[in-house]
Formats: structure tokens, sequence, C-alpha cells
């Protein structure tokens, strides 16, 4: 199984790759543009809500660490991004990704508890379920990301390359 989820993860990085190599096409004051009927949020808040999940579900959760020691990429750090922002910001989830996989590995389904300082249980989850989540979550804001860039009149690839199926 470790195998199988390391190259499924290869393969979500580089659709990845092909969707940074896309918006570094795009001016960041567009990046950074909010696109109405996405919740006024930018492409670049878009995409690093997307890491942050990854970095909550996998590096928090998973590892346990206090909730409070969690946080959010800061509104004023999001404003000044641009596309190299959000690669570092990935290049990070990378390396929880892979730890995740290792340390996980042949207990895929043995339950994680996690302690919140807003609830009064746990939240318990299979280690798979984390990454499933962490992995389509990425993939639903991708479909958003792509869907305001051609709001905003930038229309992506007519070919599958930011899917990463045929490279």
């Amino acid at each position: 199984m470790l195998k199988i989820l390391q190259q499924q993860y290869e393969w979500i990085r580089s659709a990845r790759k092909n969707l940074f190599t896309f918006l570094e096409e795009m001016p960041t004051h567009i990046l950074q543009q909010a696109v109405p009927g996405f919740g006024n949020r930018s492409i670049i808040l878009t995409h690093i809500h997307a890491a942050d999940s990854y970095r909550f579900w996998l590096g928090s959760f998973a590892f346990k660490q206090k909730s409070e020691e969690y946080r959010e990429t800061a509104m004023h750090e999001i404003e000044r991004a641009d596309v190299k922002n959000v690669r570092e910001r990935f290049a990070e989830v990378d390396e929880i990704v892979q730890r995740f996989i290792y340390e996980y590995n042949n207990r895929w389904f043995e339950p994680v508890e996690y302690y919140v300082a807003w609830q009064s249980k746990p939240w318990i989850a299979a280690p798979l379920l984390l990454l499933t989540h962490v992995e389509t979550h990425e993939f639903h804001h991708k479909g958003q990301i792509l869907s305001m860039a051609r709001h905003l009149g930038y229309n992506p690839p007519e070919n599958d390359r930011l899917g990463g199926l045929f490279s």
C-alpha cells in the first residue's frame, strides 16, 4: 500500500506542478483579485487554503499537535503572496505528506484521536480517511481555481495536462 499511496501522491504533485505553471502566466494582481460567486475568495487564497488543510489534517491532527499550535496562513501573508509563495507552502505540504505516509504505513485504519480546544470530545478518524480527505479537497479547490481563472479571462489549456494524466 505504501508504494501505491506514494505513486498516487506523485501524480497529485505532477498535476499541481502543471497548475502552478498555468498560474504563473497570470499577473499576481489577478491572482489576488476577489472573484464573486466564489465567496469573494481569490485564486491565491483558495490555493493557500488547500495547503493549510493538508497542514491541519495531516500535520496537526495526525501528528497530534495541540490545536492551538496550528495556525492558518494569516490574511496579511495571503495578501502579499504570489505563486512562488504558494509553491513554497506546498513544498512544506510535500514533506508532511511523506512523513505521514511513512508514519501510518500498515496502520491505515487505526483510529487517530485529536483533541480540539472547542470540542468536548475528541475527533476520531482513520489515517487513510485523512489522506483521502485532503487530496480530494485539493482537487475540489483546483476545480474552483480553474473556474475562477476562466471568470477572470484566463482560460486554462484545453488538453488534460492540468490533470496530470498524460505527461
